[in-house]
């Protein structure tokens, strides 16, 4: 159905009178703060992305929830009621069956026991994050904080602590940034999540009996969970494709709720900016379209930007990140790519997210040691820097809260990388050209196509900062040998003479030349690092 047709219907209209005409300010509890954003794209426009962030380069993302408790992976908390998927046989194998222990259920067994998010930290830090996100709601509708508008929260249920609360005092502790992700979007959850609650198994013994969804507060009593509605985690039964203004204002109001309590420097929602045309051919942006919802993104937008620079003095320290957006509001958010990246130089800063694992811890893979690589990963970094982007990392926490040991070796490795070559990432910014080399050349890397990235010696990776150059090798030729073409003699790129050349993390002195052809430089016999070399250049 398209979205004419869809706001004919008498549920959209319903929701744009509800919410669109008393004011569109008013889809929060109380009205925009003052400051110079109103919540249209127009305004939007003067946004401009803070400095810590085009410094910060790196973030870690803990994609954590009570979902990690099954340690099975991704939309648990969905497949577990869908008879015949991979999920769904292991939750009855391991839990029982949905009709009776459900989601709720795994909520209640999320204890976090092991959690130490101090340590995490300091590991997160020494691997050269800058800014650290924590997950505040997924799909699943579970509020991982003190919510005041979800009685299905990390304090009442499960772990009985306020998780973001507790990532954001230590790590703003730490020097970090902190953000929060939105997963719990209403297309997402009521639509997606929500609705298979309360079906029941099509075959087999259980056929017809309806899973726990359709569970209600009279149910409880006696059980571990008297007094609470499970109807406000499973939301009331109805189909997909029903608009629920309700459920769209609660979750405004959680949103609302995140930004005043822990002032996050990045807020993430895990949904797309769609774009069409309004009754009047002009372009319509909004983040919620199926549900008929117009303009739910400048809203939120307008409140976020207007609260944080008026809890920072003034100064706009936001950043907030949305998928798929449209060429014509780049300028007033950052743009973020699920597990994909941009294949050129890019005027505004931008962000890959991407995870080493499964997004929702799986075991599986660590079992059978199937995490992406450092020599996937670094690389990879190198190459999202280079065209003015950032990389947010998702390390997946089983239920309990301590990585496994694979998870440790790999942050092991980018700690050892960041040592020597974290001088050229943090602080620095793009060069006139992002690179140079095969890879430049090769066919744009789609999303959950990472494993397709192909790096060699040849291929090369430029930042600068404070005057200083620097070239990053994406490989090691096997005789030390590197020609970096964009530095030849005559080069219109870098016009001067060139007085030195360092390899960052190496004692000896390099030899090297510039003639024609290139930069060459004659590396020593050992690497001084792993996966990808910084060459530090210095103008005569």
């Amino acid at each position: 159905m398209n979205r004419r047709s869809f706001l004919s219907t008498s549920a959209s209209a319903f929701a744009w009178a509800a919410f669109a005409k008393p004011g569109r300010a008013q889809m929060f509890r109380g009205q925009v703060p003052d400051g110079p954003f109103q919540p249209d794209w127009e305004s939007l426009k003067s946004y401009q992305c803070p400095d810590w962030y085009r410094d910060a380069k790196l973030g870690i993302w803990a994609h954590w929830s009570p979902q990690c408790v099954p340690e099975d992976g991704d939309w648990y908390a969905r497949n577990m009621y869908i008879q015949g998927t991979p999920q769904y046989e292991f939750h009855v194998k391991t839990f029982g069956h949905p009709s009776q222990f459900g989601y709720k259920d795994i909520c209640h067994l999320w204890k976090a026991e092991r959690w130490d998010p101090e340590a995490l930290i300091k590991l997160y830090k020494s691997a050269g994050a800058a800014y650290f996100v924590a997950l505040a709601t997924h799909h699943d509708n579970f509020d991982c904080w003190n919510s005041k508008y979800q009685p299905w929260n990390s304090v009442q249920v499960g772990p009985k602590r306020d998780i973001v609360g507790t990532w954001a005092k230590v790590a703003r502790a730490h020097g970090l940034r902190f953000g929060v992700s939105h997963h719990g979007t209403p297309g997402r959850v009521w639509d997606e999540f929500l609705p298979v609650r309360y079906k029941s198994d099509t075959t087999g013994p259980l056929a017809g009996v309806p899973y726990d969804g359709v569970q209600t507060i009279a149910d409880g009593k006696g059980k571990w969970w008297d007094g609470l509605d499970p109807q406000i985690l499973n939301g009331k039964p109805h189909r997909k494709n029903t608009p629920c203004p309700e459920f769209t204002r609660q979750f405004l109001l959680r949103v609302q709720d995140v930004i005043d309590r822990y002032d996050p420097d990045l807020l993430y929602f895990d949904d797309n900016a769609q774009f069409d045309f309004d009754a009047g051919g002009r372009w319509a942006p909004d983040l919620g379209v199926w549900l008929g919802i117009p303009d739910l993104a400048p809203q939120i937008m307008a409140y976020y930007y207007n609260k944080n620079m008026k809890t920072h003095g003034g100064r706009l320290e936001a950043v907030l990140n949305l998928k798929t957006v449209p060429e014509p509001v780049w300028g007033t958010l950052t743009r973020d790519f699920e597990a994909a990246m941009e294949d050129k130089l890019q005027e505004s800063p931008w962000q890959t997210d991407a995870c080493i694992g499964a997004w929702h811890y799986d075991r599986s893979i660590f079992e059978n040691h199937r995490y992406q690589k450092a020599s996937t990963i670094i690389p990879m970094f190198v190459d999202i820097v280079s065209k003015n982007g950032n990389l947010l990392l998702n390390i997946p926490l089983p239920g309990h809260g301590e990585p496994d040991s694979d998870e440790m070796a790999f942050l092991k490795e980018l700690i050892d990388w960041q040592q020597i070559n974290s001088e050229a990432i943090q602080g620095s910014r793009p060069w006139k050209v992002y690179g140079e080399g095969p890879s430049i050349h090769a066919p744009k890397i789609g999303s959950y196509q990472l494993n397709r990235l192909k790096f060699d010696s040849s291929d090369i990776r430029f930042t600068t900062k404070g005057g200083t150059l620097y070239a990053i090798a994406l490989g090691w030729p096997a005789d030390g040998k590197f020609v970096i073409t964009s530095l030849a003699d005559g080069s219109s790129n870098y016009p001067r003479q060139i007085g030195k050349v360092e390899l960052l993390g190496a004692q000896s002195n390099l030899k090297w030349s510039r003639g024609p052809q290139g930069l060459e430089i004659q590396a020593p016999d050992t690497p001084p690092c792993k996966y990808a070399y910084t060459f530090r250049i210095f103008s005569a």
